[in-house]
Order: C-alpha cells, then sequence, then structure tokens
C-alpha cells in the first residue's frame, strides 16, 4: 500500500483535477515564455495596418562572388506594399530595407530579429522586426518594434531559376498585418 490513496471515486476525480491544473499551468507557462514574435516586456501595440503588395524576387547567383549560372536561385529583394489602416483608407508604403513611411512623413526602417512559418502554405513567415532608424516627425516616431503577421502569399517564387532566367524579376501578390509597437 501507498502512503497516498485517494479515497474512492471522490478521491480519484480531485487527483484528476490536480494532475489537469498542473499540465494546463506547464503548457500555458511554456507556450507564453517560447513566443519569439513577442516584443520585449514594456512595448504595447500602438496601431496596426493591413497591407497589400507583392515580394519581389530576383533570378540571381546564389553566390554573387562567384557569379556561376549554375549556382542561380530566386533571391529576395524587397517589399513594394500598400499600408491600409482600419477604415480601409491608404496609410503609407512598404518598401525596401525593410521600411515603412506614413503618410504623415514618418518613416522607419528596421530589421528581422524572429521568424515563424505561416501557418498558411506558399506564404512568408511571420517576423519581429527591431526598429533600427528613424526619419521625420509622426506616428512612427514611438515605434520601436513591427510585427508581420496573417501573412497569405509571397513566397519565394516555384517558376524555374536557370540560365535562362537569369536577372529575371518575379512579383508575388502577398498580404499581411503589420503591427507597430513602442512603449
Amino acid at each position: 500500500m501507498s502512503s497516498f490513496e485517494p479515497a474512492g471515486a471522490a478521491g480519484d476525480i480531485n487527483v484528476k483535477k490536480i494532475y489537469a491544473a498542473m499540465l494546463l499551468s506547464v503548457l500555458s507557462g511554456s507556450a507564453m515564455g517560447q513566443d519569439a514574435l513577442a516584443p520585449p516586456a514594456g512595448e504595447r501595440k500602438l496601431f496596426e495596418f493591413s497591407a497589400d503588395g507583392v515580394q519581389i524576387y530576383v533570378c540571381k547567383p546564389k553566390d554573387v562572388e562567384a557569379h556561376k549560372e549554375q549556382g542561380l536561385a530566386w533571391v529576395f529583394d524587397a517589399p513594394d506594399a500598400v499600408l491600409f489602416d482600419a477604415d480601409g483608407k491608404q496609410a503609407g508604403k512598404h518598401a525596401k530595407g525593410p521600411s515603412w513611411t506614413l503618410s504623415d512623413g514618418s518613416s522607419v526602417e528596421a530589421e528581422s530579429s524572429a521568424k515563424r512559418p505561416s501557418p498558411k502554405p506558399d506564404s512568408i513567415p511571420w517576423l519581429l522586426l527591431k526598429v533600427k532608424s528613424h526619419q521625420g516627425k509622426g506616428k512612427l516616431d514611438a515605434v520601436n518594434y513591427i510585427r508581420r503577421v496573417d501573412t497569405d502569399g509571397g513566397a519565394e517564387p516555384t517558376d524555374s531559376c536557370d540560365a535562362v532566367h537569369n536577372g529575371e524579376t518575379a512579383r508575388i501578390p502577398y498580404s499581411a498585418t503589420y503591427q507597430f509597437f513602442g512603449q
């Protein structure tokens, strides 16, 4: 006999409840702790925009220094998208850099700090980007991080990238939500 034996069915139910609560606590804590796309503590979502546009890829040598045709691949070049507010009004542009420029004249450039595959097939990954520079005055002044989620499309072309296509550009349609965080 063990030193802990629940008393009948009521005891079994209590033990099951305790185990269930412990499991739920462990699972929810680990999921929250591992969210690489969460901005750092203290950052809050300031606003978000939907984006509609294209991801631009160029067929070129994988190793730019070698310039060998057998090493050709579709290489990401830049986004080209229009940002829309919640009312569907154009709010700005998303372009090479990557950069975001709003109609108030403010702009930021950022660099990727974390990514996760999109749950949608043939879609670009979800990202957390850290702002590295600000220009102009306006709404983007307070932004420190940008998160790209809800991506649809934009993945690398599936067309052949070979000597015949060397130097060609592919513009792959995509949409996404960009969330802007600051303190």
